[in-house]
C-alpha cells in the first residue's frame, strides 16, 4: 500500500441497503476487518432487532465495537470515536485494512471527520439539578429548555433521551457555547476512502418491511420480553432504537402487534430520510454504488487501484 497515510474504507449507506454482506465480502478479499459504525450494535443482547451481524456472519471477518455494554449503561459518542480509532490502529499494526461500516451518521462523522467532542463539564452539582427537574418535570419540559437555547441540538435528539438533552444542557451551561457548535474538528491520520451504497427508496422500504417481518419470526419480540424482565428501561437511551419501544408497549399489553408493526415501518422510513441528510447523493467526497449485481467486484476494483495509487 503505497500512501503516505494509511488507509481506511468507508462503507455506508441507509439502514437495509445490504452493508453487512458487502462489507464482509470486502473484508474477505482485502485482508481487511470490519469496525462497526452503528450506534445500536454497541448494546449486548439486542440482536435481532438491530440486525447485528449473525455468529456465522462474525465467525467470517474479525468485527470490532459490537457489543460493548448493556443495554442499561451510557456510551456516548466521544467513547465510540476512541473505540473506533484505537480498533481502527491496531488493524492498521496488523497489516490488515480497516472498514468502518455502518449508518450511523455522527458515528462515521466523528472518524472521518476527526470530531473533537467538547470537553466534560465538571459541575456535577448542575447535572443533577438538570437530572432532578426532568425527573420532577418530565423529558420534554427538560428538552424545551434545550430547544430554547439551541434549538438544532434538539431537533438532532430524542427527548426521551435524558442522558443527552442533560450532556446538551451542560455543555451550555458550563462552556457559554451551544453544544451544536462545540465540536471542534482535527484531520484524522487517514487516507479515507468513501464508498456509498444505493438502492432506490422504494426498493429499501420493501427490504425494510421484509426485514421486519423475519425479525419478528425470529423472536425479536422476545428478546424485548427478555429485556423487560431484566429490568431493562424502555426509556433507556438504547431502548430509543428503533421498534424496541413499540415492541415493549406489545409485551406490556398496552398496543397490539399490528399497530406496533406500522409505528415500526413508519420510523424506519423517516430513518432512511434522516440518513439521506448526512450521506448526500451529491457529495464529492462519496463514490456511490447501485446495489446491482456484481456490486461487490465492482467496489474491489475501484478499492485495489486506490489502495496501489500515489496518496
Amino acid at each position: 500500500m503505497s500512501r503516505r497515510q494509511a488507509p481506511l474504507v468507508a462503507l455506508l449507506g441507509p439502514t437495509a441497503v445490504g452493508k453487512t454482506e458487502v462489507s464482509i465480502e470486502l473484508a474477505q478479499r482485502l485482508n481487511g476487518e470490519v469496525v462497526s459504525a452503528d450506534s445500536r450494535l454497541v448494546y449486548r443482547s439486542m440482536d435481532i432487532g438491530t440486525a447485528k451481524p449473525s455468529p456465522a456472519d462474525l465467525a467470517r471477518v474479525p468485527h470490532h465495537l459490537i457489543d460493548l455494554v448493556q443495554p442499561d449503561q451510557p456510551f456516548s459518542l466521544g467513547a465510540y470515536r476512541k473505540a473506533a480509532l484505537a480498533a481502527i490502529q491496531d488493524i492498521h499494526a496488523r497489516g490488515r485494512l480497516p472498514l468502518l461500516v455502518g449508518g450511523t451518521g455522527q458515528y462515521l462523522t466523528a472518524v472521518l471527520q476527526g470530531w473533537q467532542p467538547p470537553p466534560a463539564p465538571a459541575d456535577r452539582g448542575l447535572r443533577r439539578q438538570l437530572e432532578a427537574f426532568a425527573e420532577a418535570e418530565g423529558h420534554q419540559a427538560l428538552h424545551a429548555r434545550l430547544a430554547e437555547v439551541d434549538p438544532e441540538r434538539a431537533r438532532a435528539i430524542d427527548s426521551r433521551n435524558i442522558r443527552r438533552v442533560v450532556r446538551a444542557l451542560e455543555i451550555y451551561h458550563s462552556t457559554g457555547t451551544r453544544p451544536s457548535e462545540a465540536r471542534h474538528k482535527a484531520p484524522p491520520p487517514f487516507d479515507i476512502f468513501r464508498a456509498g451504497l444505493h438502492r432506490p427508496r422504494r426498493d429499501l422500504y420493501e427490504r425494510i418491511d421484509r426485514r421486519l417481518d423475519a425479525m419478528l419470526a425470529n423472536g425479536w419480540l422476545d428478546e424485548v420480553a427478555g429485556l423487560l424482565e431484566r429490568g431493562i428501561d424502555p426509556e433507556a437511551p438504547a431502548m430509543s432504537a428503533i421498534g424496541y419501544r413499540q415492541l415493549a408497549d406489545v409485551v406490556r399489553g398496552d398496543m397490539s402487534l399490528e399497530e406496533a408493526k406500522q409505528l415500526i415501518r413508519s420510523a424506519s422510513r423517516k430513518f432512511v430520510r434522516r440518513q439521506a441528510n448526512w450521506f448526500k447523493a451529491d457529495d464529492p467526497n462519496i463514490v456511490w454504488f447501485d446495489m446491482a449485481p456484481g456490486v461487490v467486484e465492482t467496489i474491489e476494483d475501484r478499492l485495489r487501484r486506490w489502495l496501489a495509487g500515489p496518496a
